[in-house]
């Protein structure tokens, strides 16, 4: 009988039919190559791992932000290593990073560049704002205003920056990483549903567990004797050229009929489950199935399987749909209703294989 990885990543006995999923087999990405981006994944994982201890699940979910196209907001109380650990991902990616810091007197100008007078030549010259960069934190993306946030609006969704009538594009890869605190609201303007949608994931870091939490004690106080490495003597093990065509093989990660009908059935039940007033939208569906796609290539597959839909099921659906008045005042976790979604719908399993005949082996 068939193994239930060849089900699922599309190839059927006795017929060699493209999935609408995939159109073109002949595009599709080659086991061997999967193997060796996987590879490359995990010494960029490896080296990350020399400056933050645990939160092994948030790096993965910016892995799978930076490789799907998309972008990724982590909430947290401050002092978790949410900063720390993206300057380390972007140095072992071997991309630019820039940081900017959400205040009320952000202006947009401040994100996306201004022009300058010359007087030397008289003409005005574009000075590129920190937006300019492949890998951007926005730190407290929330204490910037509206008219700030929206800023980022532009560049998020459409990789490019419009200022003095010109549109420019921004240099790739791109990938945007905001963090907000959730517990201090004072002078913060929450993020408009319409901002929230353009970052395919929310992650969330936690507090370490109590040997992670003893690890770092030892390596910050100077206890460590392991040779623990600082930022400024590690080097890349990618650049951003290696970055785009991992970007690339992941679009041709291959998608079966039935993982492409369970994730777009996940996404349709939130709009009738109890607790939701908006369930998720067909973005959000499209937006999974890219997850699910870059989750697959860090595990060194060609094909999506059921479990990627699943484990990415609440990071990329719960910020992306709004609970009812009883939820609210209930603080009911959009996390949990999108698990209790999951949890009602039948994954996938693999169909009996059939030979010649048509009877079953």
């Amino acid at each position: 009988m068939a193994n239930r990885e060849e089900s699922l990543s599309g190839t059927t006995p006795g017929s060699d039919r493209a999935s609408p999923a995939s159109p073109d087999q002949s595009k599709r990405l080659s086991a061997d190559d999967a193997r060796r981006f996987s590879l490359l994944v995990e010494k960029v994982r490896a080296d990350v791992r020399t400056v933050i201890v645990g939160a092994t699940d948030t790096l993965d979910l910016a892995l799978v932000a930076l490789l799907a196209g998309g972008h990724m907001l982590v909430e947290d109380v401050p002092g978790t290593g949410k900063t720390t650990m993206m300057k380390a991902l972007a140095v072992a990616l071997g991309c630019s990073f820039n940081r900017i810091q959400g205040t009320p007197d952000l202006l947009p100008t401040d994100v996306s560049g201004v022009s300058v007078y010359n007087p030397t030549n008289g003409n005005f010259t574009f000075r590129p704002g920190p937006i300019f960069g492949q890998v951007v934190l926005v730190d407290e993306i929330n204490r910037a205003t509206p008219r700030t946030q929206a800023a980022f609006l532009e560049a998020m969704a459409e990789g490019q920056v419009s200022a003095d009538g010109e549109t420019r594009q921004l240099p790739r890869p791109f990938l945007v990483l905001a963090t907000q605190n959730p517990i201090e609201l004072e002078g913060t303007f929450p993020l408009p549903e319409a901002q929230l949608d353009r970052f395919l994931i929310r992650a969330s870091m936690g507090y370490p567990t109590r040997d992670d939490e003893v690890e770092i004690v030892r390596r910050f106080a100077g206890e460590d004797r392991s040779g623990h490495r600082g930022p400024t003597d590690r080097s890349a093990h990618m650049d951003s050229g290696t970055v785009l065509e991992m970007q690339a093989a992941t679009r041709l990660i291959h998608v079966s009929d039935a993982v492409a009908m369970y994730a777009t059935d996940i996404a349709r039940a939130t709009r009738q489950a109890s607790g939701v007033a908006f369930g998720a939208s067909p973005r959000a569906t499209v937006g999974l199935v890219r997850a699910a796609r870059a989750r697959a290539l860090l595990q060194g597959r060609s094909f999506v399987l059921p479990d990627d839909i699943q484990h990415l099921a609440a990071p990329v659906l719960a910020h992306r749909i709004v609970l009812d008045d009883e939820s609210r005042l209930r603080q009911v976790p959009p996390s949990t209703i999108i698990q209790t979604v999951v949890a009602g719908i039948d994954a996938p399993v693999e169909p009996p294989a059939t030979g010649p005949s048509g009877a079953n082996r």
